[in-house]
């Protein structure tokens, strides 16, 4: 562009003073009214660049038309300064801050080709598209402007043609960043160096200024460009920390991004909050698992959409083996009388964690079920996932308000293989015992129910043995498996050779071992132990039907022999009850096997 049409000199001069620039002595003959100003002026420099005025000016009856009033002037009296300026010829410099002005103005009052050669609108669009859309942050502050000349900025193709523009450099930005990134390692193989800083997302910073609705436009221009997902999120976490940080906290304290909401936030923050969930990339792990919890604080405190609430939950669920314990403490924001923490939408976001893990291993070839295979990278996260669930249960089981059936739905939102020792879910029942001291025992039994007392630890059953706050069931229960583990030590120790299958059976049986493999690895296992069982009962249903022959036999004999005689046969005939002893159906049947018959007896007598 002329340098002397971009960069023309600032002349400063005040309103009440325009008729001096160029008619010193010729006194003004029209008044010009705009919102918020009034201007004294002369008809012949306005009429010859301004069609609109010129219109106005010729279709009055009254030739001496001698006041103009121009009603949603767009930009007000700054705006219709310039433009009077450029009427009289005084010089002043078009820039990225005043060119979206210009623009509009020269719309508002035709100030086209058509009534002057060189007019200010051909001035104005020459400089936007050929100076400020080719520089990103000279078309982020021409966006800033075009906030308050809404919809005729718009209308105009100026917002348009700057957010393509930022669009178009922030991808190119980013793809000569990604070059420079590139390097040959000692292999001589091209690679992309990721330890080295990628210096193509300054524009995060810029894009913080714009109002909401523009930043919406500019980010979704951005992703159909094919800005790295890692940018958008980062400028997402930026704009939010900008909108909605304020002095009064509800948040953790953490060093990952964090957005606080005072409770007496207006409607801004909502359509915030509801405008960066909407954004946000579907890439996993983009961005960081504690915004998006503060996201969720926020859209519940300041009641955002359902759909708003359910969007952030499924990403936190997608990923909730990153998160902590304090990520989970979403305080409850509504009644005073109700549970100090959000239960309800903590069990949501557990639901669509496990949801998620069971789409995988539907996914999956049947085939890997047979597989020995170690334990996958999502068997780990459910390990993580649920300890993290039993430390939240007892950092709520505290809480007088927090119903039975609440704790209960967070602890049995677990699968039964996630827990590999149940310490931690003995722990948190312990301490919703010693809060509710006022439960009912069928309520307490309900709750011991979900303890597997075979996964306590030595410490941990020592413990439950003595603890008057468990039903008398569950005491019972935790001193037989402390009996039995007692005795496979000691077979163990004594009999080290012999009996060390046996050990290591009473494990899988009782928990220890084959909650450590996921439901892939355990169920060829599972299989076999089921076809060992049927064959062990049939074995016992031949022995008793045997059994009731001889019993039979006996009845006859006792008419026809003496007491003596009697004895003698029920002697012989007692051994055979003798099930467990030494016969040679007895190999096929494992002592562990035996424990769990035993076990399953104990648990329905009790």
């Amino acid at each position: 562009m002329d340098k002397h049409h971009s960069q023309l000199p600032l002349a400063k001069c005040s309103r009440q003073r325009y008729s001096e620039w160029v008619f010193r002595d010729v006194p003004s003959d029209i008044t010009i009214e705009v919102d918020g100003g009034t201007f004294s002026l002369h008809k012949f420099p306005l009429v010859s660049r301004s069609g609109r005025i010129r219109k106005l000016v010729a279709g009055h009856r009254d030739s001496d038309i001698s006041r103009i009033e121009l009603l949603s002037l767009p930009g007000g009296v700054e705006s219709f300064e310039l433009a009077a300026k450029f009427c009289y010829g005084v010089n002043f410099e078009i820039t990225a801050a005043n060119v979206a002005q210009l623009c509009c103005v020269s719309d508002y009052l035709e100030m086209t080709e058509d009534y002057s050669k060189n007019n200010l609108g051909s001035r104005a669009e020459e400089y936007l598209d050929i100076v400020a859309c080719k520089n990103l942050e000279m078309c982020v502050e021409v966006l800033k402007q075009c906030e308050n000349l809404l919809p005729l900025a718009d209308e105009l193709k100026i917002v348009t043609r700057c957010i393509d523009a930022i669009a178009s450099k922030a991808c190119a930005e980013q793809i000569a960043s990604s070059f420079s990134r590139l390097e040959y390692s000692s292999s001589g193989r091209l690679h992309m160096n990721r330890q080295a800083k990628c210096e193509g997302d300054w524009w995060i910073e810029d894009l913080s200024v714009l109002r909401i609705d523009l930043y919406q436009r500019v980010i979704t221009a951005m992703k159909c460009r094919g800005v790295r997902p890692e940018s958008i999120a980062a400028s997402l976490v930026n704009y939010a920390q900008k909108e909605l940080t304020k002095k009064s906290s509800s948040w953790n304290q953490s060093s990952q991004p964090k957005v606080d909401v005072v409770s007496g936030s207006n409607g801004h923050e909502k359509v915030v909050v509801e405008t960066i969930v909407s954004l946000m990339p579907v890439e996993k792990l983009v961005v960081p698992i504690t915004f998006l919890f503060g996201l969720l604080r926020s859209a519940v405190m300041l009641d955002c959409t359902v759909a708003c609430r359910l969007d952030l939950e499924r990403r936190i669920g997608s990923q909730l083996d990153i998160a902590t314990l304090d990520d989970l403490l979403i305080p409850f924001f509504r009644n005073a009388g109700d549970t100090l923490f959000d239960v309800d939408t903590v069990h949501r976001i557990l639901v669509n964690f496990f949801q998620q893990e069971d789409s995988d291993e539907d996914m999956d070839d049947v085939s890997v079920f047979e597989s020995g295979s170690p334990t996958s990278p999502s068997q780990t996260a459910l390990f993580k996932v649920a300890k993290l669930v039993d430390n939240y249960l007892a950092e709520i089981a505290p809480d007088a308000n927090l119903k039975l059936n609440k704790f209960i739905a967070i602890a049995e939102s677990l699968p039964a293989h996630a827990r590999t020792v149940h310490d931690g879910l003995y722990r948190s029942i312990d301490v919703y015992l010693k809060a509710h001291q006022a439960l009912s025992d069928p309520d307490r039994r309900r709750l011991c129910k979900l303890i597997d007392f075979q996964k306590l630890s030595q410490e941990a059953g020592s413990h439950a043995a003595q603890n008057e706050r468990l039903p008398l069931q569950s005491i019972v229960q935790v001193l037989y498996f402390e009996q039995l583990r007692l005795r496979n030590a000691l077979f163990c120790s004594y009999h080290d050779d012999d009996h060390k299958p046996t050990h290591q059976s009473w494990r899988i049986n009782s928990g220890a071992l084959s909650a450590a493999m996921s439901p892939r690895d355990n169920y060829a296992s599972l299989r076999r132990e089921n076809r060992e069982l049927k064959l062990e009962l049939t074995r016992m249903r031949m022995r008793l039907n045997d059994l009731e022959k001889d019993h039979v036999c006996m009845k006859k004999n006792m008419e026809k022999s003496n007491s003596g005689g009697f004895m003698s046969n029920f002697s012989k005939k007692i051994g055979k009850l003798n099930i467990f002893g030494h016969s040679s159906s007895r190999e096929s049947c494992s002592p562990s096997k035996r424990s769990q018959v035993t076990d399953s007896k104990l648990t329905e007598r009790t």
